[in-house]
């Protein structure tokens, strides 16, 4: 089949939604041939990479908005009025594209939000849409807990939602779709709700063999001090003053205990206080954001458990890399991270109320700490799990699986 991608974010050797573009790529190149539509700032990366390591069955179309619109994209404030642009000049592009090719389908896979229509599903052919996440909303119990930007962000993040819904345009676009991919059950939901007919519940990242292979190789860590980690910008829905407040609960009952947190962001002084004020500041560290993802993984090497305490994530891929590495998670069940983690492999803790949480974070900490072969079962289950149920091998099978019902019914 002749297949085109859409893909704002593609690029590889990064994390995050890049890197769900590039392999997306990859994966369906592997039994179609692809035209891929992505930002003209990406082709230095991909060529080098397809010089390395070529994609016979991959084109690129590099396409960007003209330099007088570019104004819009400053930082992450213009970036969603710039991606909401691009689609709708991405659109006009590969309509030619499409009377010189003649595509049988269209694949929409980055961004990833289900709240921005995607234009190339205005052309023609069967559309498929996803995986797209956004759906999830922190529990109402918690946002008193958040700072004033935090507040304000939900409150416009939900009127930014409920907004979507009203859009005729998208409804439009979720009725097209032969095939809605969602990361959460929240997000399938409103998926639902705009019209979507046929929704999936489908992760929205994974990990390649190289990657599998690099994880299975850290070492099960052993010896004082007990020590967990998180991962991930430091802002309010992702939970870390919960993380925290849990953490210094648990370090009173195991005092040979350190908290480690990887990144920066806009919630790193009132966590810093917070941590002083707790009486944990000696041993809480504050890493900042480090330099490569090399340096990040030698932390998580260097840690036992990691804890993530996202309020709404669509996927979380560190607690993936973490069970990659063999790693217990410890987790809110919400969102994609409840997806990833079972019993078998990490504790997942229901998200009631603050106090709630925080007291079962501080119990799972405890739990791991004074039962180590516990920990190495769940370990060694994680990485099992990754292998079965979270390799991009299986998008692939995925998508040749929905593809080729597409065309049997098209044909049919």
């Amino acid at each position: 089949m002749k297949v085109l991608l859409s893909a704002y974010a593609c690029e590889p050797d990064k994390g995050s939604e890049p890197a769900v573009g590039w392999n997306w790529v990859r994966q369906v190149s592997r039994f179609h041939e692809v035209w891929v539509i992505t930002r003209a700032n990406n082709r230095e990366p991909i060529e080098k990479a397809l010089a390395k390591n070529p994609l016979p069955n991959a084109h690129f179309i590099y396409f960007d908005l003209p330099h007088w619109a570019r104004f819009w994209k400053r930082g992450q404030r213009g970036a969603h009025l710039y991606y909401y642009l691009w689609q709708l000049g991405a659109y006009f592009a590969v309509r030619k594209w499409h009377q010189r090719v003649g595509f049988d389908l269209t694949h929409h896979v980055t961004f990833g939000q289900y709240w921005t229509p995607s234009f190339v599903a205005l052309l023609p052919i069967p559309f498929v849409w996803g995986p797209v996440g956004g759906g999830e909303s922190a529990p109402a119990s918690f946002r008193s807990g958040f700072s004033l930007r935090g507040r304000v962000f939900e409150v416009l993040r939900d009127l930014a939602r409920n907004l979507a819904r009203l859009d005729p345009l998208l409804r439009f676009i979720a009725r097209r779709s032969r095939f809605a991919l969602a990361t959460t059950e929240q997000t399938a939901k409103r998926l639902k709700q705009l019209g979507a007919q046929n929704v999936l519940v489908v992760p929205q990242f994974a990990m390649t063999a190289d990657e599998c292979e690099l994880f299975a190789h850290f070492p099960v860590r052993q010896g004082a001090p007990f020590r967990v980690i998180s991962i991930g910008r430091l802002i309010h829905w992702k939970g870390h003053h919960l993380a925290l407040r849990a953490f210094a609960s648990f370090h009173q009952r195991v005092p040979d205990s350190e908290y480690w947190v990887v990144n920066s962001g806009s919630e790193m002084g009132r966590l810093q206080a917070l941590a002083k004020r707790l009486g944990v500041g000696k041993s809480v560290v504050f890493w900042g954001k480090l330099p490569t993802l090399e340096d990040v993984y030698s932390r998580l090497a260097e840690c036992d458990v990691l804890i993530h305490a996202a309020l709404h994530e669509a996927f979380g891929n560190v607690c993936l890399e973490a069970m990659a590495a063999g790693r217990p998670v410890i987790c809110l069940d919400l969102g994609g991270p409840a997806l990833q983690v079972t019993e078998e492999t990490g504790i997942k803790v229901a998200a009631i109320s603050p106090e709630q949480v925080v007291r079962d974070l501080a119990a799972a900490m405890v739990k791991l700490a004074t039962d180590p072969a516990l920990g190495s079962r769940m370990g060694d289950a994680a990485r099992e799990r990754v292998k079965q149920y979270f390799a991009w091998d299986k998008k692939g099978e995925l998508a040749l699986e929905l593809y080729n019902g597409i065309a049997a019914r098209v044909g049919g």
